[in-house]
């Protein structure tokens, strides 16, 4: 996490709950030393950010998995460089396709979750969950869903059975039917037990066209509930920390509050992502880059329970950063911010609901956080991996 001088790039940022920035609430004009200071640390930010992405590294790192910085590197430099094409190219949480007269979604996830089993859920329903959820945050009534098994040797058949039960359950609830899939056994100690991939098809009903370069200045930020409770309740589950908490994860299928959504506000939702990998911070400087624009968030308007904070307090971790499974960022128009709130929090999946921030011109590309002491600082990508394996 990376911040700016005490002092710098606060005294005059706009209340991002209150309002967006207007002529009335600029920043220090050019000239001044404050403006100065601040200059010089968004330049070399911008310079750095313009590089073209390399790996620097020689062999994978958990880092590279965390969703930060080290993921987006890899992405780019490695699967971007190798498959690019337009489909791609947006990096969304799926691809958009069109069959004929219908439009389609398209995704794929796999799943490393240790342990396999935790409070509030599994493997096998967080498998199901993050797919749904992946199409969902394209706009899409998830379909069908396959399923690939890597198992190890010696993996408990009841275990397997525990999971695929979780499975079926969830795939239920979510009203999507798995329909093919593989299975593969790798020897002992070559793996961890089980993994899941899981890809979905899921059909566009609306017009809607969602993407995180969509973001215009003066649009809402919205969380749909609580952050953090999945990445803290995963932490919790493997018992390295010998922490007790009444903390379960949040996995859940979000296509249902999504179209509630969708069909209040037609038109006004520019995106949608789901705070897996990297937290809420990742997905507003996801929101922040392709859309050129910058987030400036509030602190004391995030959502967080109280066990949350405390664990995430405990072992020194911004709970911005803390996955969840069955939580999403919205940007929508900031004129519909309110409705927006009361749609989601209409729906069991969405009592917490909050706006968090606004989006604004400047500085581009950065995600800001008035913090509840009165200054502000970057919000920047994870450079390391604090939570290895949370899904």
């Amino acid at each position: 996490m990376t911040g700016t001088p005490r002092g710098a790039l606060h005294e005059d940022l706009p209340d991002p709950v209150r309002a967006p920035a207007s002529d009335e609430d600029p920043l220090p004009a050019p000239g001044t030393p404050h403006r100065d200071r601040e200059q010089q640390v968004l330049d070399r930010i911008a310079r750095a950010r313009r590089r073209k992405p390399v790996v620097r590294e020689e062999r994978i790192t958990l880092a590279h998995g965390a969703g930060g910085k080290a993921t987006q590197t890899l992405i780019q430099a490695v699967f971007l460089e190798a498959f690019r094409n337009p489909l791609l190219a947006p990096l969304e949480d799926g691809a958009t396709l069109r069959t004929g007269d219908a439009r389609v979604a398209f995704t794929t996830d796999s799943f490393v979750v240790s342990p396999l089993f935790f409070p509030g859920g599994d493997i096998g329903d967080l498998a199901v969950n993050g797919t749904v959820n992946d199409l969902a945050m394209c706009g899409a009534r998830p379909a069908y869903l396959a399923a690939g098994f890597i198992l190890e040797e010696g993996f408990p058949v009841a275990d397997l059975r525990r999971i695929a039960a979780s499975m079926a359950a969830a795939a239920t609830a979510a009203g999507v039917e798995i329909v093919t899939g593989d299975t593969k056994v790798v020897q002992r100690g070559k793996a961890d037990g089980c993994y899941v991939t899981t890809t979905g098809v899921g059909l566009l009903e609306r017009p809607a066209e969602l993407s995180v370069a969509h973001a215009r200045p003066g649009d809402a930020v919205i969380v749909s509930g609580p952050i953090g409770e999945h990445g803290a309740a995963i932490m919790l589950a493997r018992g390295d920390f010998g922490i007790e908490a009444p903390i379960v994860s949040d996995t859940a299928p979000l296509h249902g509050i999504v179209a509630a959504l969708l069909d209040a506000l037609p038109g006004r939702v520019r995106a949608l992502r789901d705070a897996t990998r990297g937290g809420v911070a990742t997905i507003l400087n996801e929101v922040a880059s392709a859309s050129g624009v910058s987030v400036v968030a509030e602190e004391e308007a995030l959502p967080v329970r109280p066990e949350v904070t405390g664990v995430c307090e405990l072992l020194g971790i911004d709970p911005l950063y803390v996955a969840c499974e069955g939580r999403f960022v919205a940007v929508v128009d900031g004129g519909h911010a309110e409705r927006a709130v009361e749609v989601l929090r209409g729906h069991p999946l969405g009592a917490g609901a909050a706006v968090i921030g606004t989006v604004r011109d400047d500085p581009p590309g950065l995600v800001l956080l008035r913090t509840a002491f009165g200054g502000t600082r970057i919000v920047d990508l994870l450079v390391g991996d604090p939570l290895p394996r949370i899904c």
